[in-house]
């Protein structure tokens, strides 16, 4: 059985931009941030200058409880680029407050990945300033809000 781990440094990294600026401040603080409308209450993640759902500009940031459901997942064996560690299982997460995110699940293994899991944030630094969200099974395993 093989443990999912985070990725050591030498990956490449994400370049924070205007927009996205506020998200890996979060990060760096041990805060899973993302958007929330406030002229219609959607949810955004990617960071976004205007709503998806109803092109306002009036986008607010709020911090995540950190808990959400698996809702897709592979597992990579052969990685686009050398610097990854393989094996490393991509997800996409359901959050609890209505957006989704693509990370690395770690802390199981490969063998107990599975879509609907329960998962939390957890953080680790990567280098170059970059903190990355991963997300483990939460030993709660409670269900939404």
């Amino acid at each position: 059985m093989t443990m999912l781990r985070p990725q050591h440094a030498g990956i490449p990294l994400p370049q924070p931009t205007p927009v996205s600026g506020p998200f890996w401040d979060g990060c760096a603080a041990g805060e899973l941030r993302y958007q929330r409308c406030r002229t219609c209450g959607h949810a955004e993640f990617d960071p976004v200058w205007v709503c998806r759902h109803c092109g306002s500009d009036d986008m607010a940031w709020q911090v995540s409880d950190g808990r959400g459901e698996v809702y897709s997942h592979t597992v990579v064996w052969r990685p686009q680029t050398p610097e990854f560690t393989v094996p490393y299982a991509v997800v996409i997460v359901n959050f609890d407050e209505g957006f989704t995110l693509l990370t690395n699940l770690i802390g199981c293994t490969v063998e107990d990945v599975v879509t609907g899991m329960r998962v939390r944030v957890v953080f680790h630094q990567i280098g170059g300033g970059i903190t990355l969200p991963y997300v483990e099974p939460d030993p709660e395993g409670n269900h939404g809000n």
